[in-house]
């Protein structure tokens, strides 16, 4: 079994310092971060197997890199409330929010409330993360009832509003996927859509239009029709 140390170590030898700069053109928080590969971080997470006491001393490591690896050898079924709020608290970059999202906040049970609640906070990255987790539960949560999601519409119309960037990025997304499941779902995210296309808002109306380009798609639609139960 790695302990922490030895998981530092192998970290920082699989720093990227020269891949910062790019990062940060794509909008990512340099600070502290080794720049260390998804695929690096997800074959040492395979090393270092489930661990919930290892990942919250990877979290408290501050090093972005060690808190995406956290996110994954977590146990979800280990995470309390009080966790998730500690984390969402210290998020200050998307790309680790999103992963943290990814890989554990939506395994959890406590998933659907944070979500309610974080979606009225006002710091960017735990509102972001309140719609990155709809849009992680719309692509992982495959026996989700379709109700589920339409409760989230509502948020979705109150956060596009918000004219930040990543905010307004991951409202889109959580959008998106809600109608990509299936066509019930796209039908209710275009209408959502077009409530939003019609709000005085910039964010609003570019969210309105990116939903409309990737759920009016061919590829979409196409892929929709094929989930329909064949009649007879």
């Amino acid at each position: 079994m790695l302990t922490l140390a030895q998981i530092m170590k192998r970290l920082r030898a699989a720093a990227r310092p020269d891949q910062l700069e790019g990062m940060a053109r794509y909008g990512i928080n340099p600070r502290n971060r080794l720049g260390v590969s998804m695929p690096e971080l997800r074959a040492l997470a395979k090393a270092v197997g489930k661990d919930h006491r290892l990942a919250l001393q990877l979290w408290d490591s501050g090093i972005p890199d060690a808190r995406i690896l956290a996110s994954i050898v977590d146990e979800p079924e280990e995470v309390t409330e009080a966790q998730m709020e500690t984390w969402a608290r210290g998020l200050d970059s998307w790309d680790v929010c999103d992963q943290v999202c990814l890989n554990l906040f939506d395994k959890t049970p406590f998933a659907p409330r944070k979500i309610a609640r974080w979606a009225g906070r006002q710091e960017e990255f735990v509102k972001r993360a309140a719609f990155s987790l709809i849009a992680c539960l719309a692509w992982h949560d495959k026996k989700a009832a379709d109700s589920r999601f339409l409760s989230f519409l509502p948020l979705i119309r109150s956060g596009a509003t918000d004219e930040r960037n990543l905010v307004k990025k991951a409202v889109s997304w959580a959008l998106r996927h809600i109608g990509k499941r299936n066509l019930n779902l796209r039908r209710a995210a275009l209408q959502t859509a077009g409530e939003l296309q019609a709000l005085d808002s910039k964010s609003a109306r570019w969210i309105a239009a990116q939903a409309h380009r990737e759920l009016q798609s061919e590829a979409v639609r196409k892929r929709l029709r094929k989930q329909q139960p064949s009649p007879g």
